[in-house]
């Protein structure tokens, strides 16, 4: 490409855009340059001056690397390309003093700092700094700040990169920090003493480079050398943010994001970040059996019997949960079918059509919203449904991107324009002429809460059609991590959840949404003593998402493998596991012994559960058309925190929920 500048890095030469910075163009050369203030996702501030290198044929000082772009450099007297050095004698002695003036104030509290060992400070001070000091003065102290229960605050090992302030002010959308002062006054401070109020808050523990900002859940309960590191999959919402489980013996200790550009970047939703104490509480660890209407532990080989005789003979429905892994799904349609029984996994009432993907899931991915220059939310709140993906609609919105919203209005991060509440605002807007949004990127966006209704296959086509007219992308926003894979497996029936009504047997394998009558025979699959154990006649104890390795399709279609981080408590077993030795009690057993012949099997079934990781073209005809009802639409999540067993037996959840709801009755100061 002729738009490609030639420039000598450490007398390398190398073609890069000219628009990049130099601390880009030194990580395009495979260059390390040290930083505390650059961050690749936020804007740039320049003010930690570690980044410094010099510029040969320039000023006679050193240049910050981050400010300063490839085309404001100057080729050499006789049209040689700029020569940039990283290692020079002036870099190295710019970059001691830089770490010197950083340490003049840094208290020196590693040993009880729960940064210690993964911290920036600690790594470029042993790499780029020197062993001793000229400050004799007594280090500064500046008072802590409250932002809530997840941040914890240090502000005198605060070294000003200012990371937290762009970060809530930019991608959460929040206004509460900022810094004050000047020279030695300044301080990064919350406006009047606020509390953060964002669900993405506990992103600025992970880009906080040293320990000013830790999170108090977490904090003193283990170092990182410690930790043993598994990659897996977030099941808190339908986005399926990839994550990364840190364990300690048995325990989960903390969730940290890990990076994929295609879906939740390199942040992660509060809930997803701080769930993990729920995994502790309230797990059913033995099986259990109703006897004269009473629960008493039993061996796992009565409970097979027992809910064995229950299923023999009967009409079973099986009922997916929205946190059940494909495996799992596939397992419990395979055996229910094979009794003559039927499944469902839209629980929720969701009115998505079966067998057509191009419809339950759409034809966008993720990072479409980057560049899109109209979207449409109709009966989404992502803010809490999806709170990463809202964070990308607000990046879209910063980018020139116009909002639309029909539902109800909303506390959203960014400017949008309200369409109307209700079906006939939808209907509206459909009946526009759409001819002049051709050649303009755009997604529209539908949540659960337009598909829930009697006319949900109606609004869904309504959307389907629009988008098709106005040549924009579609996408179904889920709000069930497991809705989208137990789909692909096949895992409804044509009269959805009104087949529970005739059922003499329901098999319920994690749904704790939903409230069963009293009649049927039930048993339930499930990791928490939540709502559906209450209702239970016998309770077989499973695995939760970190305890078992399991296929996730998030709600573009994208699968994705989550993989066990540790072992379910006493006598769990994996979802998959347990069914198989059910269908073996039943004398049906399904035909696979191991996870790997379940998967090879689901896979000969289902052939895009083996694109590990890539959306597929979704397949699927265009719906037709019917008829809307009337009425506004709603929301499908009253109550963020708590939408799941894990979320429900989590401390913090229950406490963010009662701040989230104490902040909304708050009355207001009459100015």
């Amino acid at each position: 490409m002729s738009d490609l500048r030639k420039i000598v890095i450490d007398g390398a030469e190398i073609e890069v855009d000219p628009a990049l910075t130099l601390i880009q163009a030194c990580e395009q050369a495979g260059i390390e340059v040290p930083r505390f203030c650059y961050h690749e996702r936020l804007t740039i501030a320049g003010n930690c001056r570690m980044c410094l290198v010099e510029v040969v044929g320039g000023p006679p000082k050193p240049a910050a690397s981050c400010a300063m772009q490839v085309k404001d450099l100057r080729p050499g007297p006789e049209g040689q390309p700029p020569v940039i050095k990283t290692n020079s004698p002036m870099v190295k002695k710019a970059r001691e003093g830089v770490m010197e003036f950083l340490l003049i104030n840094h208290p020196l509290d590693c040993p009880i700092c729960d940064q210690g060992g993964e911290c920036d400070l600690q790594d470029q001070a042993m790499a780029y700094g020197v062993d001793f000091s000229r400050f004799r003065e007594p280090k500064r102290a500046v008072e802590d700040l409250d932002l809530g229960p997840l941040v914890e605050t240090h502000m005198t090992r605060c070294i000003s990169c200012t990371r937290c302030v762009r970060f809530t002010t930019e991608v959460a959308g929040i206004t509460q920090m900022g810094q004050t002062g000047r020279g030695e006054d300044a301080e990064i401070t919350s406006y009047l003493g606020q509390t953060l109020d964002s669900n993405m808050q506990g992103n600025i523990i992970d880009l906080c480079p040293v320990g000013a900002l830790v999170s108090k859940p977490y904090a003193f309960t283990a170092r990182p050398w410690e930790l043993t590191k598994i990659e897996s999959i977030d099941v808190m919402d339908a986005l399926g943010s990839n994550i990364r489980v840190d364990t300690k013996g048995r325990e989960v200790m903390r969730f940290l994001p890990r990076n994929h550009d295609g879906v939740n970047e390199e942040w992660i939703s509060d809930k997803t970040r701080f769930v993990w104490d729920g995994l502790r509480r309230q797990r059913l660890d033995r099986p259990y059996i109703r006897e004269n209407g009473k629960l008493r532990a039993a061996e796992w080989g009565e409970a097979l019997s027992a809910a064995a005789e229950g299923l023999r003979g009967k009409n079973a429905v099986g009922l997916v949960g929205d946190l059940a892994p494909v495996e799992a799904a596939y397992s419990l349609k395979t055996m229910i079918e094979g009794l003559g029984g039927v499944v469902e996994c839209r629980t929720d009432g969701a009115k998505l059509p079966s067998g057509n993907r191009a419809a339950y899931v759409g034809n966008a991915k993720i990072e479409d919203i980057d560049t899109a220059k109209m979207i449409l939310l109709i009966g989404t709140n992502p803010e809490v449904e999806a709170p990463v993906l809202n964070a990308r609609i607000r990046k879209a919105y910063l980018a020139g991107a116009t909002v639309g919203v029909i539902g109800p209005k909303l506390d959203l991060s960014y400017d949008y324009t309200h369409l109307g509440t209700d079906r006939e605002a939808l209907s509206k807007v459909a009946d526009m002429d759409h001819s002049d949004k051709h050649g303009v990127p755009g997604v529209m966006i539908v949540g659960q809460g337009a598909l829930q209704g009697e006319d949900g296959e109606a609004v869904l086509a309504t959307a389907q059609a629009m988008a098709v007219a106005g040549q924009s992308k579609f996408m179904v926003l889920h709000t069930a991590a497991g809705r989208v894979g137990a789909m692909d497996a096949g895992a409804t029936n044509p009269d959805g959840m009104n087949a529970v009504s005739g059922a003499e047997v329901i098999y319920n394998l994690g749904a704790d949404e939903i409230d069963i009558s009293d009649g049927p025979f039930v048993i339930y699959q499930g990791s928490h003593g939540d709502r559906g154990a209450h209702r239970a006649d016998v309770i077989l104890p499973a695995a939760a998402y970190t305890e078992e390795q399991g296929l996730f399709v998030n709600t573009e279609g994208r699968p994705q493998l989550a993989l066990r981080a540790g072992f379910p408590p006493g006598e769990a077993k994996e979802n998959w596991a347990i069914l198989r030795a059910l269908s073996a009690q039943l004398g049906e057993a399904l035909p696979w012994d191991s996870l790997a012949g379940l998967r090879a099997k689901l896979v000969d079934e289902v052939q895009h559960l083996s694109q590990i990781d890539e959306v597929p073209e979704n397949e699927g005809e265009t719906l037709k058309p019917g008829k809307l009802g009337n009425g506004d639409f709603t929301l499908p999540i009253e109550d963020h925190y708590l939408t799941n067993p894990i979320a429900r037996a989590s401390e913090l959840m229950a406490e963010l929920s009662a701040n989230a709801k104490a902040r909304k009755s708050a009355p207001m100061a009459a100015e």
